[in-house]
């Protein structure tokens, strides 16, 4: 974990995902109550997959809008 916030490439990575993280977070923590350890780790990681692809869709859309302008 030290190697990876230190490494400034990393650390702009765990940066990057960190909105993700936490909406992933919530969600899991409200909605996933499988009774199974398994079960909800492998819906969470599915979950801040499908988070995280819809917003780097979403920040390349608001880029291109902003080349635009």
């Amino acid at each position: 974990m030290y190697t990876l916030i230190k490494n400034p490439e990393l650390r702009n990575g765990l940066v990057s995902e960190a909105p993700s993280l936490a909406v992933s977070a919530v969600t899991a923590e409200m909605i996933y109550k499988f009774h199974s350890f398994t079960a909800e780790c492998v819906a969470f990681l599915a979950t801040w997959f499908a988070v995280s692809y819809l917003l780097t869709v979403a920040r390349s859309l608001l880029a291109k809008r902003a080349q635009k302008a």
